[in-house]
């Protein structure tokens, strides 16, 4: 299916994408949502009022006239469906409702160049995994040396921390320099300052949707995907030195809550439905409550991992073009999206629409797919080297992480994009 939008059909923003955000424009500054078509955004609050979305499952019934996504990702997955198939009818080259239609086209067809995006989502709650298998290895050997690196509770449960979601940041936005207690092995006492082993750890986030679960009610592996609405990339920034001294006992705090980025565009799991692959095996076999109903006699979750490629960029002050210092991808991951949402609901906790869940870092089995600086450097001990002849062990003020994800199919026509989640390093206040 092509598209009447020029721009579109050879993008990694065609009809097969349709992501979502939230943007406005200098005629009209008010946040609303819209999806990426090429090198344009259709505002869907300027096609809902023209009465273009009445056909879908929502008929008359408003839910773009918002500053956030979060009316229209509460509603059942069907109805995500069907505003998707209409939105493609609509920006297809063979109809002529939209394309014939100067004044609305004029008036919902704005330039990319044109909008200011804005955090798409209210988030409620952001919770963060830890399901790369690598990862979890490459960490765990650093500190307790490979006989021990996963703990003994790894390959049974995807494991967890909440996070904070006031500080879900936009990608563009400048991350402070987090300031905190540390102590090095040799210390007698700890001391306080800014973290001088600040990192990034690339993911991907999964935003939720559809109808609350009832409390005490947990969301069977069979119907998680009615929950899944869509995926963004997530940094999700770590002072490591804050870290290493506060993880114990109870895990990450001050070193996780000052700063998590997010890319602006949410991309829907329909788009990405071709690009599903089996996950790594896993052994021993999860418990029931983590497979499919069908998948109980076999190995689970066939499928739900994705073939998305990943890139990290790193620019500096003095070497303002990023250079590439990781490739992974999100079919790395050990655990998978549907079983981090069976397990984070099974004990009845409610899920609601806007809520976050991050992959925990994406790490593969090579050293340049690693997914942080702690393991790129391998705790400091090897040092990244950059282009301009400068050294990174953790990131300096100035410095700018760019994380990229994107989706191929095996011949080659069809794209699905994410966009990039950046973010630069400020120093931390005085």
């Amino acid at each position: 299916m092509k598209s009447f939008v020029p721009s579109a059909d050879n993008s990694a923003f065609s009809l097969a994408n349709l992501p979502y955000g939230v943007c406005s424009d200098a005629p009209d500054p008010s946040p609303r949502p819209g999806v990426r078509i090429g090198d344009h955004v259709l505002d869907l609050r300027a096609v809902e009022t023209a009465g273009l979305l009445r056909n879908t499952t929502l008929g008359q019934e408003r839910v773009f006239d918002a500053s956030t996504l979060n009316h229209f990702m509460s509603k059942p997955h069907t109805a995500w469906r069907s505003v998707r198939t209409r939105l493609q009818a609509l920006l297809a080259a063979d109809n002529p409702e939209l394309r014939d239609n100067a004044a609305l086209r004029e008036k919902s067809l704005i330039p990319l160049s044109r909008v200011q995006m804005h955090l798409p989502v209210e988030i409620g709650d952001y919770t963060d995994f830890y399901s790369s298998r690598h990862h979890a290895f490459n960490v765990g050997t650093m500190f307790r040396g490979p006989e021990n690196a996963l703990m003994p509770n790894y390959l049974h449960i995807p494991v967890g921390y909440h996070g904070r979601a006031s500080t879900v940041v936009l990608s563009g936005t400048p991350i402070r320099r987090p300031s905190g207690q540390t102590k090095a092995d040799a210390d007698p006492a700890p001391k306080f300052g800014p973290s001088q082993r600040l990192d990034f750890e690339l993911e991907m986030g999964v935003f939720l949707g559809g109808p609350d679960n009832a409390l005490g009610e947990p969301i069977p592996m069979d119907r998680v995907e009615e929950r899944l609405f869509g995926m963004v990339i997530l940094n999700d920034w770590s002072a490591r030195d804050i870290q290493a001294w506060e993880y114990q006992p109870l895990g990450p705090f001050l070193s996780k809550n000052f700063a998590t980025s997010i890319s602006p565009w949410i991309v829907p799991f329909e788009a990405l439905a071709p690009f599903r692959v089996a996950p790594p095996a896993q052994e021993p076999k999860p418990f029931a409550y983590l497979l499919r109903e069908r998948d109980v006699a076999e190995q689970p979750a066939a499928g739900w991992s994705y073939d998305i490629a990943l890139e990290v960029a790193l620019a500096t002050a003095k070497q303002p073009l990023p250079q590439t210092i990781c490739r992974s991808n999100h079919r790395h991951l050990y655990w998978t999206v549907a079983q981090q949402l069976a397990h984070h609901s099974i004990t009845g906790c409610r899920m609601r629409p806007g809520d976050l869940l991050g992959s925990g870092t994406i790490s593969g089995p090579t050293e340049d797919s690693y997914g942080s600086m702690l393991e790129l450097a391998w705790r400091g001990t090897k040092p990244i080297k950059m282009q301009s002849g400068e050294e990174r062990r953790f990131l300096h003020d100035g410095d700018s992480v760019v994380m990229s994800a994107s989706c191929r199919s095996s011949d080659g026509q069809t794209r699905i994009g994410f966009g990039e989640c950046v973010g630069t390093i400020v120093p931390a206040r005085g």
